[in-house]
């Protein structure tokens, strides 16, 4: 056998060592590496809100009745038409109001009648009496004379009492005839929008029992947003707050306002229409409360004069509880836990890999980013997460395993 050279000899020892090195990567076991997952400090405009569900509605909204019966003569409006208040609606059909006027015109006249009537026998009457009183003084009549024309004085007066009552009743059916009749121009009571028209031309309202809508008005140039509070964020929401909300046709157009009001007893009270509802079935509804959800409505104002936004529109309402303008920031997952003096601790990689741990005051904090305070500067580097990874190599080394297996 021959033998080998010495470069030979250290060539194989070489080869030999390589496929050691290359055996030990592969097969021993490795320490997992950590590798982390990191966010920068930085300025943000910070917000913590509630977000609720609302509806637009009317900022006032009347329903238009008729007063009295008749069948409709005429509508002078149409859908949508803008109108102010003393314009005129409708017209019904004024002919039994004007026979009811000139018969109340005729009572008031045959009033009037008798009770001059009356008064020239009242006159009379106390004339009679006056003689008959001077007379007896003289002891020139009777004391029957006397009490008979004391009597028939007295009774004249009660006659014409009766009749002023009379005629004072007579003038208030005439009064009451004339507004009947005023009614049958249905005309609006507010400026408006016509929002909707109940009736139609020809079509019969009856009064008698309640009184029929002919139309309904709406003042639009400013509209009132319902929104639903839900009860665990109600106690955080006070009057007063900014209040943002877009609609679905316009989701990048921002409607700013204030907080109006926020109702003390939830929707249901106030969605409730009808008063007379038994007592079971209040007791059933009182029984399935505790399994639906609460919510309270928060109402607020916003202008509309270009009546962009429409009756039962859709609103995603933000209510702003807090805000901070350029505030430094962190992202909240980024916290560790809050120690004793209120102070968090959070995780800083460091510029050469490594990782100190920092105790940092915190401020407004929404649950997505929390306002940093003090303990970090703008531009570091804060762990939000780690993942562990082994070495892959030796899997990727062994290729897949054969077909079949």
């Amino acid at each position: 056998m021959p033998r080998l050279s010495s470069l030979q000899t250290r060539s194989l020892v070489a080869v030999a060592v390589l496929l050691l090195i290359l055996l030990a990567y592969l097969f021993y076991p490795r320490q997992p590496v950590n590798h982390y997952l990191t966010a920068t400090v930085t300025h943000l405009d910070l917000e913590d809100s509630v977000l609720a569900t609302g509806t637009i509605k009317a900022l006032r909204e009347v329903s238009v009745g008729a007063q009295v019966s008749g069948q409709i003569k005429s509508l002078k409006v149409k859908l949508g038409q803008s109108v102010h208040q003393g314009d005129l609606l409708a017209e019904i059909d004024p002919r039994t109001q004007e026979n009811a006027l000139e018969d109340a015109q005729a009572s008031v006249s045959s009033y009037q009648s008798q009770l001059k009537s009356k008064l020239a026998a009242l006159l009379k009457a106390r004339q009679d009496f006056s003689r008959q009183q001077q007379m007896l003084g003289q002891q020139a009549t009777s004391r029957e004379s006397y009490d008979s024309a004391k009597a028939a004085m007295d009774g004249a007066d009660a006659d014409a009492q009766q009749l002023q009552a009379q005629l004072q009743q007579a003038r208030i059916s005439l009064k009451t005839a004339q507004l009947n009749l005023g009614y049958t121009r249905i005309v609006a009571p507010i400026d408006g929008v016509v929002v909707a028209l109940s009736v139609e031309e020809g079509q019969t309202v009856n009064a008698s029992q309640s009184t029929p809508t002919i139309v309904k008005l709406a003042q639009l140039d400013t509209v009132t947003v319902k929104s639903e509070i839900s009860e665990g964020d109600v106690v955080r929401v006070k009057p007063g707050m900014p209040v943002y909300f877009t609609i679905l046709g316009e989701p990048d157009q921002r409607y700013q306002a204030s907080l109006r009001s926020v109702d003390p007893a939830p929707q249901s009270y106030s969605d409730s229409s009808d008063s007379s509802t038994s007592s079971t079935s209040t007791s059933s509804s009182s029984s399935s409360s505790s399994s639906t959800a609460i919510y309270y409505y928060g109402l607020f104002d916003v202008p509309n004069p270009q009546h962009k936004l429409r009756i039962n529109m859709t609103a995603q309402v933000t209510v702003v509880l807090s805000q901070v303008k350029a505030a430094l920031a962190i992202p909240a997952n980024a916290l560790g836990a809050a120690g004793k003096n209120g102070r968090y601790a959070v995780r800083v990689v460091q510029a050469d890999g490594s990782v100190q741990i920092r105790q940092v005051r915190i401020g407004l904090n929404n649950n997505v980013h929390a306002q940093v305070l003090s303990g970090l500067r703008e531009g570091e580097q804060v762990v939000v997460g780690e993942a562990s990874a082994t070495a892959s190599a030796s899997s990727s080394h062994n290729g897949p395993p054969p077909m079949g297996m």
